[in-house]
């Protein structure tokens, strides 16, 4: 038997990678041939990054490097993301969720860049929503709150009123700092405690009430 939630809203942030689009092909080759430049275990090292700015993940898996090393290599290994965009693919439901949200408070909240969440979102044939916060737009990544807190002040809605759209561990824990609901997508989010999970975005429906709030009504498998 299966459960539907119904979640009140004034606004959604949405996380991307796992989220809108599955890059997990893409993200694997890249983290695995850079686990293999640096001695370390690919299966460890898949761990770790999903949710998380590449320099972040770095400063886990290699305690002992100086910072800005870790900048710059995120920002070689961003180029390689955004060239590498075979097998990235759009979530299940995911385009009409979108469309859904026409007219809607809604934002992008993304540990990518602007390149690579253009180059994701082109490649999944999804539409970017109007207001984005991407790696450029904070000072600390996922599982800092930052990024979910911005993306509601500029939608100009009080975070307690927002829900988060997440898949990984850092990217629920982000949301819960900020004090907002979370919905949990795909196999990852289970683990971590989301208020709400399903497999995929068909599982989610969006109403429009009069007063411009949304109900969200949310089918866990």
């Amino acid at each position: 038997m299966t459960a539907t939630a119904v979640l009140p809203a004034r606004a959604l942030l949405l996380d991307m990678d796992g989220t809108l689009v599955n890059s997990d092909a893409s993200v694997e080759r890249v983290w695995r041939r850079w686990a293999e430049r640096h001695g370390l275990d690919g299966d460890e090292v898949m761990k770790v990054v999903h949710g998380r700015q590449g320099y972040a993940s770095m400063a886990l898996l290699l305690p002992n490097r100086p910072m800005a090393q870790n900048h710059a290599e995120n920002a070689r290994m961003l180029a390689e993301e955004t060239s590498d965009t075979e097998g990235v693919v759009a979530i299940p439901g995911a385009r009409d969720f979108l469309a859904s949200l026409d007219g809607l408070p809604h934002a992008l909240v993304t540990s990518a860049d602007v390149g690579l969440s253009t180059a994701r979102m082109a490649a999944a044939g999804l539409a970017l929503p109007e207001v984005r916060v991407t790696a450029e737009s904070v000072g600390a990544s996922k599982p800092d709150p930052e990024g979910f807190l911005k993306g509601a002040a500029e939608l100009g809605v009080d975070p307690a009123d927002c829900v988060v759209f997440e898949d990984s561990g850092a990217g629920v824990a982000a949301g819960r700092a900020a004090g907002m609901r979370v919905v949990g997508i795909g196999p990852r989010a289970g683990f971590h405690d989301p208020d709400v999970a399903v497999r995929d975005l068909t599982r989610v429906r969006v109403e429009r009430e009069a007063d411009g709030t949304m109900l969200l009504h949310v089918t866990g498998a």
